[in-house]
């Protein structure tokens, strides 16, 4: 294995294990937010906690985003693992079609809960607007780029929109390091914490597109083409990691052969 493909595998083995420890944290507060919040629904009661009192005087706005948001986020990974959606193609596209939905309908309750019930007021309320707005933009752009076929753009903007989503486990460390420090009160953390967590999510999205900007797909067509009728039966290039992530290649048109059409 070359340094560069070493280099590559140990970013992406980085990235899977950040992912899954936020996966972590949104099951936790999706949990947590189901044990507080249910009984006080089904008893007709209204929790102590003026950040608790949001969600069960909200119950329809807050779970319309939660739930949404949970079912997107935890299947995500799914979509983007490239040995999953290439031998499962039918699945994988099924699959998006749904989460597509999914995160569609969280991130405009999100919008409408994160700036009209904003517990961290005006800062935690812009941040919502802001980058509310670029998620429901990013998944726009993927669902017309791979109506036309163009699954470079794709990838691209599908995880820009995993990575703002997945934000919101991110200002969970946030606020629990201001509360540890002291530095911030509970309320006033909430708009730093949100602005700094999807900034830097943003942020490191860009800098993966920027070193992995192509699919495996158009690594593998590439390779293929190349290869004569007696070298296709050898191991796959090492210019592909294990997982399948490719970095910057020149590729001879490889989507005129290859389609990802959602009819």
């Amino acid at each position: 294995m070359s340094d560069g493909v070493a280099l590559g595998t140990k970013r992406l083995r980085a990235v899977q294990i950040t992912a899954a420890l936020l996966l972590l944290i949104v099951i936790w507060a999706v949990v947590k937010r189901f044990v507080i919040d249910m009984p006080n629904l089904a008893a007709g009661t209204m929790p102590e906690d003026e950040f608790d009192h949001r969600y069960v005087a909200q119950p329809w706005l807050a779970y319309l985003h939660i739930v949404p948001g949970a079912l997107y986020l935890l299947l995500a990974p799914l979509q983007l693992a490239y040995r999953i959606r290439s031998r499962h193609y039918t699945f994988h596209r099924r699959l998006g079609r749904v989460l597509a939905g999914a995160a569609m309908i969280s991130g405009v309750f999100a919008l409408i809960f994160g700036s009209l019930f904003s517990f961290g007021g005006l800062p935690e309320a812009s941040a919502a607007v802001v980058f509310g707005l670029w998620f429901l933009t990013c998944l726009v752009l993927a669902v017309r780029a791979i109506r036309r076929d163009d699954i470079v753009h794709h990838r691209r903007w599908m995880i820009r929109a995993f990575a703002i989503g997945i934000g919101i486990a991110t200002t969970r460390i946030w606020l629990a390091l201001f509360q540890a420090t002291g530095l911030l009160d509970f309320a006033s953390s909430f708009g730093p914490a949100f602005w700094i967590s999807f900034s830097l999510h943003a942020l490191v999205a860009e800098l993966w597109l920027r070193a992995f900007p192509n699919p495996p797909e158009l690594a593998h067509e590439s390779l293929d083409s190349s290869l004569s009728p007696r070298d296709a039966t050898a191991p796959s290039s090492p210019l592909t990691s294990e997982d399948g992530e490719s970095p910057i290649i020149a590729t001879p048109n490889p989507l005129s052969r290859l389609s990802m059409r959602i009819d």
